[in-house]
């Protein structure tokens, strides 16, 4: 059972220690994608700070569809290649804006958002989708951030039977 403990982000490796772990204990006896990564989202949501959008985008014929989220209602699809989400899912790499309203084509679902995290879901060179996280502040996400947050989509990558996937 979830425990609700909120850890605290003044040591950031050691925050994302403290979330990965949680993250195993939440999918370790896990064989559905579902639940799986609405519990991810929901462990971002309720762990990481000055945040307002969390949830995966997981690729269905050449566009990323909304899945999982923690935040108000987004973008039902992005196409690969457009905004933040669709880049990082092209380049196949984590991109970390600063600014969002200095990316060239970023897609604006929440006007709040100020800076964001988009990390692709790769496994053995399939491109799953993307973990996307947005801040209403400027500049949120470090690299302590990308490094806790490439972790933890690498343990929801080794642990969830992504072949069962199917859109």
């Amino acid at each position: 059972m979830y425990r609700a403990e909120k850890f605290s982000p003044d040591n950031v490796p050691s925050f994302y220690e403290k979330v990965n772990k949680e993250l195993l204990h939440l999918i370790e006896y896990e064989d559905e994608w579902l639940p799986a990564l609405s519990n991810a989202a929901a462990l971002l949501g309720h762990q990481l700070r000055d945040i307002n959008w969390v949830g995966f985008y997981l690729l269905k014929k050449g566009l990323l569809v909304l899945g999982p989220f923690q935040g108000k209602p987004a973008c039902g699809s992005i196409a690969v290649g457009q905004g933040v989400c669709g880049t990082a899912a092209l380049q196949r790499e984590t991109i970390v804006v600063p600014d969002v309203h200095l990316f060239p084509g970023h897609i604006a679902c929440d006007g709040a958002s100020q800076s964001e995290i988009v990390i692709p879901l790769i496994k053995e060179g399939h491109l799953y989708g993307v973990l996307d996280i947005d801040s209403p502040r400027k500049a949120r996400f470090t690299q302590a951030d990308q490094l806790g947050l490439e972790a933890f989509v690498s343990l929801l990558l080794g642990r969830l039977p992504w072949g069962k996937i199917v859109f």
